[in-house]
């Protein structure tokens, strides 16, 4: 016995659902409604972006909001509400089971329960397609990509160009400070008309701390952790790239500990091909390090080691399926992911390289084109 036919329902804004703005190439910072029904896709509007939408939408009708509800004021409906909005649309149409998204509003799902519809939520990835990457998709990544590396390059260049003064970097007469080199990044990319936000230039004891973005002085002689992954403004697709440096001298145990990392992320990214389970690589990746003797724990209160997960998808989301990590997924040609392993040790430092690689039938491309180059001089 067949299931009973389902249409597919948002209401967001696809400035922030990036599964909507996949559905519809359509960006507005305000909620509205998307429904798939029959193999009909269409967006309810209102009268202030009706124009708009219809023009750049990639969807089958644009309808009118306010139509619609002077439709529901003559069945009826004193106030309208935008559930009930929907409910006029999906009469006609006569299907009742609605298929949404994990993060649809709960204030929203409890009124259409009420009017009769049974609602089945979708986890991501919600649309399958998103996840493999086409040829333009590939090309829009690689260009936000080129733009990270530039504004990268330009960082690099100011820790060369800084002097060295009491264990600090020093520019232009003043302490070189986290805060100024990542405005740096981020001016670059909005040249490149890229949106970087939480951009991570992180030295010293704060780089122990994956997701510590830096701030304060730059230290001479220790590691500094670049990450940077911004999103293009006209495309949408973020890339992602981490990079560790040092200004000054490497001590010998941070060159040991850079080149356990760098050899890692290479023998993982060797092992990158359609079909390669990512569990595995990430679980390579943690033997390989104990192996070295960089042991994984809490030592007084505060993780060290490797602990995070290998990898991640990227597209319309900056972490996106599939993942290689404890998890895991089973990689696809068309997959972009990132290759990121990292050894956080307080008291010594920290390293984390970053590449992008596209996934093909028996290996991977490498997006990402930026040098790994651990001592700037």
């Amino acid at each position: 016995m067949s299931q009973p036919e389902s249409a597919t329902l948002f209401i967001a804004a696809s400035e922030h659902d990036s599964n909507l703005y996949y559905a519809t190439r359509f960006m507005a910072p305000d909620p509205f409604i998307y429904l798939e029904i029959k193999g009909e896709r269409l967006m309810v509007m209102s009268d202030l972006e009706m124009d708009r939408a219809r023009t750049q939408a990639s969807v089958d009708r644009v309808l009118s909001y306010s139509e619609i509800e002077q439709r529901a004021k003559k069945q009826g409906m004193k106030n309208p509400t935008t559930v009930d909005i929907v409910h006029v649309v999906m009469k006609e149409s006569k299907v009742r089971r609605l298929l949404v998204p994990a993060n649809f509003p709960f204030i929203y799902a409890t009124r259409l329960q009420e009017l009769g519809y049974s609602l089945k939520p979708k986890r991501d990835p919600f649309y399958e397609q998103r996840v493999v990457k086409n040829a333009e998709e590939v090309r829009s990544i690689e260009l936000t990509q080129r733009a990270t590396e530039d504004a990268v390059a330009s960082a690099h260049d100011l820790l060369r160009r800084a002097t060295i003064q009491d264990g600090e970097l020093w520019f232009d007469g003043e302490v070189l400070t986290s805060e100024r080199v990542k405005q740096l990044i981020n001016v670059k990319l909005m040249e490149r008309n890229c949106v970087a936000q939480h951009t991570i230039v992180a030295g010293g004891e704060q780089a122990c701390d994956p997701h510590n973005e830096g701030s304060g002085p730059l230290p001479a002689h220790r590691s500094i952790i670049f990450d940077v992954f911004p999103r293009s403004a006209t495309s949408r697709y973020f890339a992602d790239m981490s990079r560790t440096v040092i200004r000054g001298t490497a001590s010998p145990e941070l060159k040991r500990l850079y080149g356990a990392v760098k050899d890692a992320q290479e023998d993982a990214i060797g092992k990158i091909k359609d079909g390669a389970d990512g569990m595995k690589i990430h679980q390579g990746i943690c033997a390989r390090f104990e192996k070295a003797g960089y042991k994984t724990g809490l030592v007084n209160g505060r993780m060290q080691g490797f602990f995070h997960g290998t990898g991640h998808g990227v597209g319309l989301d900056i972490h996106e399926a599939p993942r290689i990590s404890r998890t895991g997924s089973l990689l696809q040609e068309g997959h972009v992911v990132t290759v990121e392993p990292g050894l956080y040790y307080p008291g010594l430092g920290a390293v984390r390289i970053e590449d992008m690689v596209l996934v093909t039938k028996d290996g991977c491309r490498n997006l990402t084109n930026f040098p790994k180059v651990f001592e700037l001089g």
